[in-house]
C-alpha cells in the first residue's frame, strides 16, 4: 500500500485515518522515526488525544518503534503540554516524545507531533523521513504493541498546581471552553487543585466534536464561552490538543500578539518573538515598554528553535500559540497561559484597560486564497519578481521582509502574502492606519497574487 508523500508537513506529519495514515504507513513511520531516537538513546514517551482513531495509531506506531528496538512509555490520554513536558521535567527519562493529534482539524484528520533531544523534529528531517519511507515502504512490521504506562499526566498537574499555589482561591469567576478537546483532562484537575471558582463547558473528550471545532481562532466556536461569560469575570477557549488558547473579555476575544504585549509588559526587559503574522503594534510596543521584539516564520516548530537560539523569554502566533521561557520550558502550552492570565489578573492587571491603551489600527483576520501545494510557494516567488518593478499604482514600499513569505511594509500600514506550510492555500493578512489604506492594500495586493497565478 503506497504512502501519501503529502502527510509529510513542514512541522508535523497530518492525514485522513485509513486513508493516509493507516497501518502500513504509521508502522513505517514509527519503524523509522524510531531508528533516530534509538540513536539518541531509545526510550520515547507517546501520548494521544481524544479522537477515536488515536488509540488504534497508537497501537501501529508503538509496533514500529519496537521493531527499531525502542523502550515506549506510554502516557495515555493526554494534553499535547503533557507530552511536552515528559521531556523536560518528567520523572522518567526520555530521548523523545510523539504526541498523536489531529489538533484544530476535523474528526477524520490525525497525525504526529515529534520531539526528538528536547527539541522539535520538523521541516527538512520531517522530508528526510519521508524520503526514507517511501524507498522502504514495503517492509513487514509485526504488531507489537509492548510498552510501559507512566503517568505524566498527574505529574504535570502537580507541578502546575505547585507553580501557581499563590492562585488558590482566587475569587475570579471563570468560564473554560474545552470544546470536547483534551484541555479538560488536566486543566478540572488544577483548578480543583487551586480551589478556582470556574463553570467548564465541553470538558469531557469526545473526538466527535459535537457541540463545536475546538479551533479558539474561529470566532463562531466562542459563541458559547461569551455567553457563559455573561456570569463571570473572564472566559478561556482552547483548540481539540490545548497548544493553542482564546482568551475571551465581555469587550471581546484577545489575539495572540495582544497577550503578548500584556505579558511583556510586566517582565524585565524580555526578549520577545512574534510572528510575520503579529501586528506592528505589537513590535513597537514591546520595544516602547523597555523589551526587544524579533519577527520570525511563523509555525511553532520554528518558534522553538529560535527561542533557544536568542534565548527568548516569551513568544506568539496570532492564532493563540503562547511559548513562556519565563519561569517555563519554552514550549506552547494553553493551560499554562490560562494560568499566567489568570496571575496578571490576581495582580490587579486590567486587561480591557490594558487593549483600550494600545494605538488603534485596522486589520483584517488571515484572509485565505485558496491554491495547490505545488503552487502556492511558485506564486510567491512571482510576486517577488513582480515587487523588483511594482505597478504604477501600488502604494510606497518602505521595505519587504520576506523571512516567511512576503511582508510588504508601506508608509501606514503593511500586507502579507505567504504559502501556508501545512494547506493548500495562500495566507494573506493585512494592518493599516485607516480603513481607507486597509481596503487599497488589499485591493492592489489582490491584483499582484491574480497576475502571478
Amino acid at each position: 500500500m503506497a504512502v501519501n508523500p503529502s502527510i509529510f508537513r513542514e512541522y508535523d506529519i497530518r492525514g485522513i485515518y485509513n486513508k493516509d495514515l493507516n497501518e502500513q504507513s504509521v508502522k513505517l513511520i514509527g519503524y523509522f522515526l524510531g531508528k533516530k531516537i534509538k540513536e539518541l538513546g531509545g526510550k520515547v514517551a507517546v501520548g494521544f488525544d481524544a479522537r477515536s482513531h488515536s488509540p488504534i495509531l497508537r497501537d501501529y506506531l508503538v509496533s514500529g518503534l519496537n521493531k527499531a528496538g525502542c523502550k515506549v512509555y506510554d502516557m495515555g490520554l493526554v494534553a499535547t503540554p503533557v507530552n511536552y513536558f515528559a521531556n523536560f521535567a518528567g520523572s522518567t527519562p526520555i530521548n523523545a516524545s510523539i504526541m498523536i493529534t489531529g489538533s484544530h482539524n476535523p474528526k477524520e484528520y490525525n497525525g504526529f507531533k515529534i520531539t526528538l533531544d528536547k527539541k522539535p523534529f520538523f521541516g527538512a528531517d520531517i522530508y528526510a523521513l519521508r524520503d526514507e519511507i517511501l524507498a522502504n515502504e514495503d517492509i513487514e512490521i509485526p504488531t507489537n504493541t509492548t510498552k510501559e504506562e507512566i503517568n505524566t499526566k498527574e505529574e504535570y498537574i502537580d507541578y502546575l498546581t505547585n507553580e501557581f499555589a499563590h492562585l488558590k482561591r482566587f475569587d475570579k469567576k471563570i468560564v473554560v471552553d474545552c470544546g470536547n478537546g483534551v484541555a479538560g483532562v488536566v486543566l478540572e484537575d488544577i483548578f480543583k487543585n487551586l480551589e478556582l471558582d470556574y463553570k467548564g463547558l465541553y470538558c469531557e473528550p469526545d473526538g466527535t466534536f459535537p457541540n463545536h471545532h475546538p479551533d479558539p481562532s474561529i470566532e463562531e466556536n466562542l459563541a458559547d464561552a461569551k455567553k457563559a461569560l455573561e456570569n463571570a469575570d473572564i472566559a478561556f477557549a482552547y483548540d481539540g490538543d490545548a497548544d493553542r488558547v482564546a482568551v475571551i473579555t465581555k469587550s471581546g476575544s484577545i489575539k495572540g500578539d495582544e497577550l503578548a504585549v500584556i505579558f511583556a509588559k510586566y517582565m524585565d526587559n524580555p526578549v520577545v518573538i512574534g510572528e510575520v503574522k503579529c501586528s506592528q503594534i505589537m513590535y513597537e510596543q514591546i520595544e516602547k515598554n523597555g523589551g526587544k521584539a524579533v519577527m520570525y516564520k511563523t509555525g511553532h516548530s520554528n518558534i522553538k528553535v529560535k527561542m533557544n537560539e536568542i534565548n527568548a523569554n516569551l513568544a506568539c502566533e496570532v492564532s493563540g500559540h503562547i511559548f513562556f521561557k519565563d519561569r517555563y520550558f519554552g514550549f506552547d502550552d494553553a493551560i499554562y497561559a490560562t494560568l499566567r492570565v489568570l496571575e496578571l489578573l490576581k495582580q490587579g492587571v486590567d486587561l480591557e484597560a490594558e487593549l483600550k491603551s494600545l494605538p488603534k489600527l485596522f486589520s483584517t483576520d488571515e484572509l485565505k486564497v485558496q491554491t495547490t501545494d505545488e503552487a502556492k510557494f511558485i506564486i510567491i516567488e512571482n510576486i517577488k519578481e513582480q515587487l523588483k518593478n511594482p505597478p504604477e499604482n501600488f502604494p510606497a514600499i518602505k521595505d519587504i521582509i520576506d523571512i516567511d513569505g512576503l511582508r510588504i511594509n508601506f508608509e501606514n500600514g503593511w500586507a502579507l502574502v505567504r504559502a501556508s506550510n501545512t494547506t493548500p492555500v495562500l495566507v494573506t493578512r493585512f494592518e493599516a492606519k485607516s480603513k481607507e489604506d486597509l481596503e487599497r492594500y488589499q485591493e492592489v495586493v489582490k491584483e499582484l497574487i491574480n497576475n502571478a497565478q
